[in-house]
């Protein structure tokens, strides 16, 4: 599903009267992998197997570039050429107009076939650029979503985006561009190189240990300008981040009057990026000058020892000139080779990331004959002795020796303080994770002998932010079930209250809703993940309380909705108000990843345990 993109800004907070019956559901593992700040570099350039591997798909626009790559070389140094052979016969005063105009009609014949074969090089080597990229794109985000949730618990998505942006931006310049640059340079320098020894090999002996000379100072000026531009670009990154992170937040910035500091700040950063810009330019302009005092400086020396030997007659005015222009290309084809390896490192760094990416295997997979759950449905689950930790915090037992058989068409609230394991469940029923301990059974079958696309199939799940994606009403309502006919999607809006308000929106079900859903309220929103949930009919409903943050009309609309949606169906219900408790068949409440009590509201409520505790909070802070 595609969307254009959105700009959304922070949403007014809405606080309820009655606290939270059990607390926000479990948090999950945090990010732990660093954001790179800049370009990653290899020390070797093995990573880049992979990118020229998959380059190597193309063999006939391989060889198109290279034939490409080979007419201009030979078309470029042909160019030197012919200057001698105008300067020697057209202007050696007994030449006639024709010989001239055929003397310069052959070097237009040659300045054309190099533009031909310019564009045909760019194209070609452009084109292999881009579908490398995004082979490499399709295939990572082919497996990153075969990787379970855990995955991105302990990678940041974040930085995985940024690896799938920033990172195939290096490749894509690795294959488009360097590449053919650094063998168009090859070819160069060593054609060159053959020419200047043809027409005056004593010179080229010279300037052989000249180029040298005038390549260091690039290098090492080279080096430090990039050194200093990646500051420049972090600092310049800075200032975006900062302005984006501001008017984000200008409620607050205006509501607590820090419009002045907030300018402050921002003037700080500025300038900061000022001065690296300055240190930047200050080398550059050093650079500049050296290079020319340096590259002129020998074009006089080779120009003034030619002189001599045109005086001498030893070579022609031709050959001089042909050989101070090869020189030149040869000193230019030779400076580049030497950024090219720092471009290949980076891009061996950025291939090795993504390889990283590729190959991550799922830790939740089929088994190898998975078994087939029974026909029909009938929705009943067990959990036997159930112990589980995450990997990422392996010392803490998020679910311990957790026992639970549930019928079909039973609704069963879980409630308890943050912490306690409610979400948890959640995950080990959609095999997000595997216990390391007992088993969990969906209609008699382990989960772990099951396919987890087969066990998630009958499963349907309404969370509590109304998780939708940037597309159009229709492809969020049928995300559950995407053959869904529009008539079976304005059933289901019907049946979760969002007729109305669906009908409403400019262009009906192909109403775009912006990034997250942002053009509906969160009460809407609620209402279109209930109207996803009943398309999807599965026979098991998790409810990951979807009223705790609305207000009381949406949460009473929201709630007649989920009235329907339950009916007929084995819910779990992670509770966060009383009147999803009170309608609950049993109601289990954890501590600590234990059940320390089950049964009815009114049995719960006269047993005075830590469920009755809750529930007096909840009603004393709701009559205050």
């Amino acid at each position: 599903m595609h969307g254009e993109p959105q700009t959304r800004g922070i949403p007014d907070p809405q606080t309820g009267d009655e606290p939270d019956l059990l607390g926000t559901p479990e948090q999950g593992v945090g990010n732990t992998a660093a954001e790179a700040e800049e370009q990653p570099k290899s020390r070797n350039l093995a990573p880049l197997r992979m990118v020229f591997g998959t380059a190597m798909q193309y063999p006939r626009e391989i060889a198109f570039a290279m034939l490409a790559l080979l007419i201009t070389s030979a078309a470029t140094l042909a160019i030197p050429w012919r200057f001698k052979v105008i300067i020697d016969e057209a202007f050696g005063g007994t030449a006639t107009p024709d010989d001239i105009g055929t003397a310069f009609k052959y070097l237009l014949m040659i300045v054309l076939i190099l533009g031909m074969g310019t564009a045909l090089r760019f194209y070609f080597v452009s084109w292999l650029g881009e579908r490398v990229v995004a082979d490499i794109r399709l295939k990572v985000q082919n497996n990153l979503l075969r990787l379970s949730p855990g995955f991105y618990e302990v990678n940041s998505p974040k930085e995985i985006s940024s690896r799938m942006t920033s990172d195939t931006a290096v490749i894509e310049n690795v294959v488009g561009t360097t590449v053919s640059v650094a063998l168009r340079n090859s070819l160069t320098a060593i054609g060159g190189i053959g020419l200047l020894t043809y027409l005056a090999p004593s010179l080229t002996l010279g300037l052989l240990i000249g180029i040298p000379l005038v390549i260091a100072p690039i290098v090492f000026f080279g080096r430090k300008i990039r050194s200093v531009s990646r500051s420049s670009q972090d600092r310049i990154a800075d200032v975006g981040a900062y302005v984006t992170e501001v008017l984000s937040a200008m409620k607050i910035v205006q509501s607590f009057g820090q419009e002045s500091r907030e300018a402050a700040r921002f003037a700080s950063v500025v300038e900061e990026t000022f001065a690296t810009a300055r240190r930047r330019i200050l080398l550059r302009a050093a650079m500049t000058s050296i290079v020319i005092l340096l590259v002129f400086g020998g074009v006089v020396l080779v120009m003034w020892r030619g002189a001599l030997a045109v005086a001498e007659g030893t070579i022609s005015g031709g050959t001089i000139a042909a050989f101070v222009l090869t020189g030149g290309l040869v000193a230019g084809a030779l400076g580049s080779l030497t950024e090219v390896y720092g471009d290949l490192l980076r891009g061996a760094g950025a291939a090795s990331r993504l390889a990283e990416l590729l190959h991550a295997t799922p830790e939740i997979a089929p088994p190898a004959r998975p078994e087939r759950l029974p026909e029909p449905a009938r929705g009943s689950l067990s959990f036997r002795n159930v112990t589980f930790r995450y990997p990422a915090r392996p010392e803490t037992a998020a679910l311990k020796d957790f026992t639970l058989e549930i019928e079909p068409g039973e609704t069963i609230a879980i409630v308890g303080p943050s912490g306690a394991g409610k979400s948890t469940i959640f995950q080990l029923v959609e095999r997000f994770y595997d216990p390391q301990g007992g088993t969990i059974r969906l209609d008699g079958v382990p989960l772990t002998a099951a396919d987890p696309g087969e066990v998630r199939s009958r499963i349907a799940l309404v969370p509590q932010d109304g998780v939708l994606f940037s597309a159009n009403a229709r492809d969020n309502l049928r995300y559950g079930k995407w053959d869904a006919s529009d008539a079976d999607i304005w059933d289901a809006a019907r049946a979760a209250n969002a007729e109305t308000f669906l009908r409403a929106l400019p262009q009906g079900l192909d109403t775009y809703l912006g990034e997250g859903g942002t053009q509906l309220s969160g009460g809407q929103q609620q209402r279109v993940a209930i109207a996803r949930a009943l398309l999807r009919d599965a026979p098991i409903l998790l409810l990951d309380e979807a009223t705790s943050a609305l207000d009381a009309e949406s949460e009473q609309l929201v709630q007649q909705a989920l009235d329907k949606l339950m009916a007929n169906r084995t819910t779990l219900v992670i509770a966060h108000r009383l009147a999803t408790v009170r309608a609950a068949d049993r109601i289990v409440v954890l501590e600590d990843g234990r059940i320390v009590e089950q049964g009815t509201h009114d049995a719960l409520s006269k047993a005075g345990g830590l469920y009755a505790r809750l529930a007096s909070l909840q009603f004393t802070n709701a009559a205050a």
